[in-house]
């Protein structure tokens, strides 16, 4: 018959308590770890969306303009005309997102933006939003959350400001004062 130090067992059994119970944690984290959804949103009313429409050589003044829902169905459409400036009528009822797309006259491109929130009625059209669409559409859908990380992965914003262009004020106390 074997001797068993009774600190090795008391050891072992601490160990596997231990263990057993940081995989129970672990476990359960996961399974409480809530998923953010964010509820569709739709115009209670109708709602009249605004903007401007540019292209890479400036404002575009001659082109169609469409809006889809979800499904791909056509809820509004309009043309522009000697202007860059359009205005649309949502209909009340209307699910979002939606994606407003123009097609100017002569051009195989399509510019377009994406609708994801019904407090917003000014929309300008440009091949930066449409840039911000395509790539959403790419991370798995017009989502608020995909839109973000979108325009953050698209648009070029400096991390800071290193330079004092612009500063009004005592040059002592940007950036917490010389050092």
């Amino acid at each position: 018959m074997r001797h068993y130090n009774k600190n090795n067992i008391i050891k072992a059994i601490l160990i596997t308590s231990i263990t057993s119970l940081v995989l129970v944690a672990c476990g359960d984290q996961q399974k409480k770890t809530p998923t953010t959804k964010v509820p569709a949103q739709q115009y209670k009313q109708a709602k009249v969306l605004k903007g401007n429409v540019v292209d890479d050589k400036g404002p575009v003044r001659d082109a169609t303009i469409k809006v889809a829902d979800s499904r791909g169905r056509i809820i509004a459409n309009t043309s522009l005309k000697d202007s860059n400036n359009y205005t649309l009528e949502i209909p009340a009822g209307t699910s979002l997102p939606i994606v407003i797309t123009v097609k100017p006259k002569g051009s195989a491109e399509k510019l377009k933006a994406v609708v994801i929130s019904t407090i917003v009625s000014r929309y300008d059209i440009s091949p930066l939003t449409t840039k911000i669409a395509n790539r959403a559409k790419e991370l798995g859908g017009y989502t608020r959350a995909h839109m973000v990380m979108a325009a953050d992965n698209t648009v070029g914003v400096p991390d800071a400001n290193k330079t004092s262009t612009g500063f009004r004020g005592d040059p002592t106390k940007q950036y917490g004062g010389w050092h």
